[in-house]
């Protein structure tokens, strides 16, 4: 009796270590996410020698071989075209410069972008892949899209997106070294900031084959972590995510889980080929398409950990099946893109807002809004005659303004309407 019962309570204590020692393995292993390499990425891709890295140029090409050079050494196999590393796609100036001049059929001025593809082999039999995705190409000097007044000045985008880079890369050197049984495909994108063209070129002409692809997780603006929150966007694409994200949240982490599953970056593209979606992102700020967003305000801790919840993401997709993950329309509108050809207000949407109209975070120096009294925590609710319901309508509305028009501006402060008139 008494060897049996010394048996009764062994088993259970071995079982017991050994999960703990599961547990320490796994946490030790998540260490190997380095806060380090992530600073180390990004001041390389954010300094000013590449000067912004805007798409088809030099630089640009650079930080494609920098990215490229790391895939080799984490020995994932090339991707690309021609077994090579890079996906190449061309680029027409003149139509971002003037989309009218389609119509008159000028070749125009026309540059060579490139996409940059790693494939990681899983360890398993499995024909299903995972897709990690970011965008590396950003403004130059600022001639596309730049919410400064400043001419010809470097913007280095360093969270936007040398932070998204430097996650995919990390996780690529991760995964090398505790590979999966699943495939992982590295993609790294040109032309996000000039319309999402680097990745909607890929879904069209995919080097891999997607039709097995489980989901695809996309890391946009990840350096910037304030207060543990991280909002994800896509948790609706499939009914399987919020219990996932909620399980991976082993750090407590502050999660805004946003249902839908298109917006301003990569993930978009996959949506529309009716892939469960994940875009990973630390909130918008005032440095946003600004020469000011550089390597001395990145949270690298922040976003080692944030990256250590993808991790562990991957590695529960890692023992799903593509049935478990089946891919379901995110409520609401959903859009190809965000993209404005009118005015600007000035202001820093809240992305995580789900109620009626836009809400606002905070308004840009020397902006329309700021000029004409708008604050943060203002509710949009009405441009002109148009009302405003959510962030897509609000960007149609100002694509239908002029610039040097005064519009009245219609927003909900403290429960009370108030009408601003903003100079445009």
């Amino acid at each position: 009796m008494k060897f049996r019962n010394a048996v009764a309570v062994l088993i259970p204590l071995l079982m017991l270590l050994s999960s703990c020692a599961s547990e320490n393995e796994s946490a030790d292993t998540m260490s190997d996410i380095s806060s380090m390499d992530v600073q180390s990425h990004i001041s390389f891709l954010a300094s000013d020698e590449m000067k912004g890295r805007e798409t088809g140029t030099a630089e640009e090409a650079k930080a494609a071989n920098y990215i490229a050079d790391y895939f080799r050494e984490y020995r994932l196999d090339p991707a690309g075209e021609e077994e090579t590393y890079f996906q190449s796609f061309t680029v027409n100036m003149s139509i971002l410069e003037n989309p009218h001049a389609a119509d008159s059929g000028s070749a125009g001025d026309k540059r060579m972008a490139k996409n940059v593809a790693g494939l990681l082999q899983g360890t398993g039999d499995s024909e299903e892949l995972i897709i990690i995705g970011a965008h590396y190409d950003h403004l130059g000097l600022g001639k596309f899209g730049s919410l400064s007044s400043s001419d010809s000045t470097i913007h280095n985008g360093a969270d936007d997106n040398a932070s998204g880079t430097a996650g995919l890369l990390e996780l690529a050197e991760f995964f090398s070294e505790n590979r999966p049984e699943t495939d992982l495909l590295f993609l790294a994108f040109s032309g996000e900031e000039m319309g999402l063209l680097g990745s909607q070129y890929y879904v069209e002409n995919p080097t891999v084959d997607m039709e097995n692809t489980l989901a695809m997780i996309n890391m946009d603006m990840i350096g910037r972590m304030n207060n543990d929150r991280m909002m994800i966007f896509g948790v609706a694409t499939t009914e399987a995510w919020e219990p996932i994200l909620t399980e991976a949240n082993t750090d407590s982490l502050d999660l805004d889980l946003v249902p839908d599953g298109t917006g301003a970056s990569d993930h978009t593209s996959f949506y529309y080929k009716d892939i469960p979606v994940l875009h990973y992102f630390t909130d918008t700020h005032a440095d946003y398409h600004r020469p000011s967003d550089d390597t001395e305000w990145i949270n690298a801790e922040g976003q080692a950990r944030l990256l250590q919840h993808v991790a562990r993401v991957i590695q529960r997709l890692d023992a799903m099946d593509k049935e478990e993950l089946a891919f379901v329309e995110a409520p609401g509108e959903q859009r190809q893109s965000m993209s404005m050809d009118g005015p600007t207000l000035g202001v820093l949407p809240d992305y995580g807002f789900d109620g009626e109209g836009f809400r606002i975070t905070g308004v840009s120096n020397g902006g329309a809004a700021e000029r004409g009294g708008l604050e943060g925590g203002d509710v949009i609710i009405r441009i002109g005659e148009m009302e405003i319901e959510d962030i897509y309508s609000y960007m149609g509305a100002l694509n239908e303004l002029e610039r040097g028009t005064t519009v009245p501006v219609t927003v909900v402060r403290d429960g009370e309407e108030l009408v601003f008139d903003l100079e445009l």
